[in-house]
């Protein structure tokens, strides 16, 4: 099998439709519908979402946004961070490695990499190198963070 490839999707109408497959399939929370439109409205070129087309359709998707440094609560030293949300596979496509590949693809910008454990999918985060962090209600608000952090880059205490 290829390695998955992963691309920055356009922000669009069709990207629209595609995701409109996803919202089928995906809890409420994981819907990027929104996120879409509002980028749509605001005619965003900059898009925060990636994904893998297999035969011409979206199959795998996650957002991506750059935290900026003055917002860190997570690392040491801080520093900007990506937030990974949404990482989803329509059903039919899952098991062929492009959660992984999205993944792998945040991990590639050698920025340390944080996202929320959803739908018991701790054993992949783990798999991915992702650890959980100590919770923090007032920081962590109910979310279940694990992170990813590049060599140098260690947890706030």
């Amino acid at each position: 099998m290829d390695k998955p490839k992963v691309e920055r999707l356009k922000i669009n109408y069709k990207t629209l439709e595609e995701f409109q497959k996803f919202h089928e399939y995906g809890l409420q929370e994981l819907s990027m519908l929104e996120d879409l439109k509002a980028n749509i409205i605001e005619n965003d070129s900059n898009s925060p979402f990636y994904g893998i087309y297999e035969n011409g359709n979206l199959v795998a998707r996650i957002s991506l946004y750059r935290i900026d440094a003055k917002y860190d609560r997570y690392f040491n030293p801080p520093q900007d961070y990506y937030e990974l949300w949404k990482l989803e596979v329509l059903p039919q496509y899952r098991n062929k490695g492009y959660g992984s590949a999205l993944v792998r693809h945040a991990q590639s910008f050698g920025l340390p990499v944080k996202t929320n454990a959803r739908r018991r999918s701790d054993p992949f985060w783990i798999k991915m190198g992702f650890r959980p962090v100590k919770y923090d209600p007032i920081r962590d608000r109910g979310e279940n963070p694990y992170v990813w952090t590049p060599p140098g880059v260690d947890l706030q205490e």
